[in-house]
């Protein structure tokens, strides 16, 4: 309870993590919050089916709580009209501020346990926060917005909070860079996927770089790192240590 984890890819696609915390945390009865920035709920829901859970099922009952980005994003550009007392989450595009107020309201009154509520504990889960700077927030509002959230969640609620953001070391985006290294100062765990340096391999898709971070905790302690190899199958993900993978055995 309590933890801030970051996913972070570079060179490859680490969507994959996001769909394993989805499922991970409905099956284990917790309430989510999913600010889903860059796919359709269907996109979400297909790959769920295959890990055993149903987005809309879990809707239904209220569990999962679901901001499809792309289509308010759709309904403040074309002029859709807003119910009243019901303003968007991501009101910010509209130019009239440049604050994330409106989605940590979202994000806060989702998660706010309401009476007869039996969740086992509140999740947040983003992606992926860089589609809020390419929208054109800025990034110190970014960061105050997954600050306020770690307050709200982590701190108060006793939740936990998975972000994924993309990044590549060798971009020219610093405001992204910028985000991305704030927010790995201040995790409590960062699963890094990246990319192979030799290039694309059928046998193996990319590594993972788990970091934990002991010295958030303790200031003597030094972060724990371990270094995975993966591959993504159909239904499930297979690790393996570097150099074990089937194509080298």
């Amino acid at each position: 309870q309590g933890k801030f984890t970051l996913l972070r890819d570079s060179r490859t696609d680490g969507s994959f993590l996001v769909h394993h915390f989805l499922s991970f945390y409905l099956r284990a009865g917790c309430k989510v919050c999913f600010v889903a920035l860059l796919q359709s709920f269907s996109h979400y829901n297909i790959v769920a089916q295959k890990l055993g859970v149903s987005l809309a099922a879990a809707k239904e009952r209220g569990q999962l709580v679901f901001l499809e980005g792309l289509k308010s994003c759709l309904d403040l550009l074309f002029g859709e009209e807003e119910q009243p007392g019901q303003p968007s989450p991501l009101q910010f595009l509209s130019g009239r501020s440049c604050e994330l107020r409106a989605l940590f309201d979202f994000v806060r009154v989702s998660l706010t346990p309401a009476g007869g509520d039996s969740w086992k504990g509140p999740m947040l889960l983003v992606d992926d926060l860089s589609v809020l700077l390419s929208l054109g927030a800025a990034p110190v509002a970014v960061l105050d917005f997954i600050h306020y959230c770690r307050v709200s969640v982590c701190y108060q609620l006793k939740g936990n909070i998975v972000v994924l953001v993309h990044s590549n070391e060798d971009s020219e985006d610093e405001e992204n860079e910028l985000v991305v290294n704030s927010l790995c100062h201040h995790s409590d765990l960062i699963l890094w996927a990246e990319g192979l340096a030799t290039g694309f391999c059928k046998d193996v898709h990319g590594q993972i770089k788990i970091i934990k971070r002991l010295s958030l905790r303790q200031a003597a302690e030094e972060d724990q790192v371990q270094i995975y190899q993966y591959k993504i199958q159909d239904r499930n993900v297979t690790f393996f240590a570097p150099g074990l993978s089937a194509a080298v055995l």
